[in-house]
């Protein structure tokens, strides 16, 4: 099937280019024969935290716009904004789960963004999974969370 650009097309130009690179990486960890695949590290799920937390900002935002004039729509919208968080609260799980280079193992599960290896950056993932958590805790019930809960406290 050729993909012709259309209109349509034009009106989200970003997410198209964030997808084809969310592609390409997927591409480049899919192991070969000649290539073992190579487990997942703390800057790669700090990127991919980063990543889910921009959708689920954009999730947000297409479905409170969906909702008032299609309200099913907005609601299934809603639900997968629910379930994004979930996976991005696993994700933010598994980044201190991961050994770390330079901390002991005890501390490499603690969530205390100063003494990461890579140093402390602007937004930390933890920052950055707070202030995502803020949002959706301000919108979603408690119950849609369950089982679900941050690791991270401050």
């Amino acid at each position: 099937m050729i993909h012709t650009p259309s209109a349509h097309d034009d009106a989200h130009p970003y997410l198209r280019a964030a997808t084809a690179g969310v592609r390409h990486h997927t591409r480049a960890l899919t192991p070969s024969e000649a290539k073992p695949r190579k487990p997942a590290d703390r800057p790669n799920l700090d990127v991919l935290h980063a990543h889910f937390a921009a959708l689920l900002q954009l999730l947000d935002r297409l479905a409170g716009s969906t909702r008032p004039p299609h309200p099913a729509a907005g609601r299934h919208l809603a639900t997968a904004h629910t379930h994004l968080w979930q996976a991005t609260s696993e994700i933010h799980a598994a980044f201190h789960l991961l050994p770390s280079t330079t901390m002991a193992k005890a501390e490499a599960s603690a969530c205390h963004p100063e003494r990461l290896p890579e140093g402390p950056p602007v937004l930390t993932i933890c920052q950055r999974h707070l202030a995502a958590g803020h949002v959706v805790r301000r919108k979603t019930t408690p119950t849609d969370l369950r089982p679900h809960t941050t690791a991270c406290v401050r």
